[in-house]
């Protein structure tokens, strides 16, 4: 899967491969997961995966930004926005891969 996107159907076909359910009964696994997390999130609580890593959501409040064309001053309104912060692990696997990949020039 090197240089491709990870889709829900390569999830559930993971899931299918290595725990041994039917293809219908880990999709369906994988989405009860999915919704989970998404509902948890929707909710305002944080997701904490061990070993992977925790997603929040913060609220940002309004300021003012600038269009970049134009110089004109714009308010940009309050949000919610999502926030991954990886876990040690995570970073640590990801950097042990980095090391061990040849430079390209």
């Amino acid at each position: 899967m090197a240089g491709q996107t990870v889709t829900r159907a390569h999830l559930g076909e993971a899931v299918y491969q290595e725990v041994g359910l039917s293809r219908n009964e880990s999709a369906d696994l994988l989405e009860t997961v999915l919704n989970l997390v998404t509902d948890s999130l929707v909710q305002g609580d944080p997701v904490k995966i061990s070993s992977f890593g925790s997603f929040s959501v913060r609220q940002k409040g309004q300021r003012i930004g600038r269009n970049p064309k134009t110089g004109e001053e714009v308010p940009i309104l309050p949000r919610k926005v999502l926030v991954f912060r990886p876990s040690q692990v995570l970073k640590s696997r990801i950097n042990r891969r980095a090391l061990s990949e040849p430079v390209s020039e």
